[in-house]
């Protein structure tokens, strides 16, 4: 077992070298937010789409947005608005009156990368329309499915719901996001960097990519072999669990929770945990590469009761609880 971890950690340092070159060139334009900038590199290297939540002008639009100026990759922005048509995302098919067919125009989801900002301003029938693309890879445009490019992500940005002229996400499509990050303020000494970094007229930094599709693709086949002992499934199984029944872990949660984390959720946390070694540069998953993943995992999955709610707890703080006093391998 020790050789076959020594070499799979040959292959995760001769794969890393473009986390580097991404890390760097991203702190070229977006100051601070090294959370941030790390989750989105997680979720290219899981194939796993992202929530950003935050208030406006945290430089949520502004990361993707740079990400995909260093990926050779397409890139798509989505505007979400209370007027936007399900064909207004995946296309539609188009009346030859000369030809008497129809033809596929077809729409901005057929990209790599997908910015779908402010996701939450569009109604229900415009966010179930990306279950199928974000689930199965594929769109369905009249009779017809067709394939999406890969690797394909989806990287939306909400405001918080409470904010006036947003829709709550359904439950259904909130599941298929991999990560929930909740973004912050930065410290001064980072806005006191952005202010004198951006507080003037002149010319932002020129980015050109610096990483391709197959760099990407070879770093998840790398990331799918990360070791990943028995002991730490087993904590990752007894997170999760915790997480539906509580009371069979000695934890007196029952009354906050209302649902749990759904398989999907062990599938991702797993997946989370060793891309996190590979973003640390290691061929092994430790407890703690579990315990940093598990809160944007299990965030949007894991549902508060109305007791939690009148007490002022949210699932971040149950999750949080979970942690603290699960046995660590």
């Amino acid at each position: 077992m020790t050789n076959q971890i020594d070499l799979l950690q040959d292959r995760v340092n001769e794969e890393h070298g473009f986390i580097g070159k991404l890390r760097s060139e991203m702190a070229r334009v977006v100051v601070g937010q090294s959370y941030l900038v790390d989750r989105l590199i997680l979720g290219l290297l899981c194939d796993g789409h992202v929530l950003l939540e935050g208030v406006p002008g945290l430089a949520k639009t502004l990361s993707v947005k740079t990400l995909a100026s260093l990926l050779d990759t397409q890139f798509s922005r989505l505007q979400f608005t209370p007027d936007l048509l399900p064909a207004d995302v995946l296309g539609t098919l188009i009346y030859n009156p000369k030809d008497g067919d129809f033809s596929i125009r077809k729409g901005p989801i057929f990209a790599n990368l997908i910015l779908a900002d402010e996701i939450n301003r569009a109604p229900a029938k415009v966010q179930s329309a990306l279950l199928e693309a974000m689930q199965e890879r594929q769109v369905t445009i009249g009779d017809t499915t067709y394939p999406l490019p890969s690797p394909f992500l989806v990287l939306a940005t909400e405001n918080p719901i409470e904010q006036e002229g947003t829709y709550p996400l359904p439950e259904a499509q909130v599941d298929r996001f991999m990560f929930k990050l909740r973004i912050g303020y930065p410290s001064i000494a980072e806005e006191r960097l952005i202010m004198e970094q951006h507080a003037n007229t002149g010319s932002k930094p020129n980015l050109s990519p610096v990483v391709s599709p197959e760099d990407i693709l070879r770093a998840r086949k790398v990331v799918n072999q990360i070791y990943l002992d028995e002991k730490i499934k087993d904590y990752i199984l007894s997170i999760i669990f915790a997480t539906r029944d509580p009371a069979a872990y000695g934890l007196k949660l029952d009354d906050y929770l209302r649902f749990g984390a759904s398989p999907r959720a062990t599938i991702s946390l797993a997946l989370a945990a060793r891309a996190h070694a590979f973003l640390q540069q290691r061929a092994y998953v430790t407890p703690q590469d579990v315990k940093t993943m598990a809160p944007d995992v299990l965030r949007h999955r894991v549902l508060v009761s109305y007791e939690a709610e009148a007490e002022e707890m949210d699932s971040d703080a149950l999750i949080s609880d979970i942690l603290k006093e699960l046995p660590v391998p």
